[in-house]
């Protein structure tokens, strides 16, 4: 996977929650992030899938998870996917007290029948 055309590995992560859900005041199940140009967006199974539209909106192929203690990458480009990858910028992860879903305060009480 090193040298895949769509990974930058000294860029940072935009910060520590999906950059959209955070200016719109959403919520997200888990965080995903590019890494090509460090944006975080919300999965597939968040309720706006803000990962997956930043790579319709950029063509940036390849996205490593933002969890704690997960290194895989996706490649949207290939439908591939690959468990480990290139170490990308600091911190691979959100922090690790942050809840799943989150943040805590937006998430609704039955956020688990709106996942899709």
């Amino acid at each position: 996977m090193s040298g895949v055309e769509g990974i930058e590995p000294n860029v940072p992560p935009s910060g520590t929650g999906c950059l959209e859900c955070e200016a719109a005041g959403g919520w997200w199940f888990h965080l995903r992030r590019c890494a090509q140009c460090g944006h975080i967006g919300c999965c597939d199974d968040s309720p706006a899938k803000h990962a997956t539209a930043h790579y319709r909106a950029t063509g940036h192929p390849v996205i490593r998870s933002f969890e704690p203690d997960e290194a895989w990458f996706w490649n949207f480009a290939t439908e591939e996917l690959f468990p480990e990858g290139p170490e990308l910028a600091p911190p691979a992860g959100h922090p690790a007290d942050q809840p799943v879903p989150g943040p805590a305060e937006r998430v609704p009480k039955d956020w688990a029948r709106t996942l899709g």
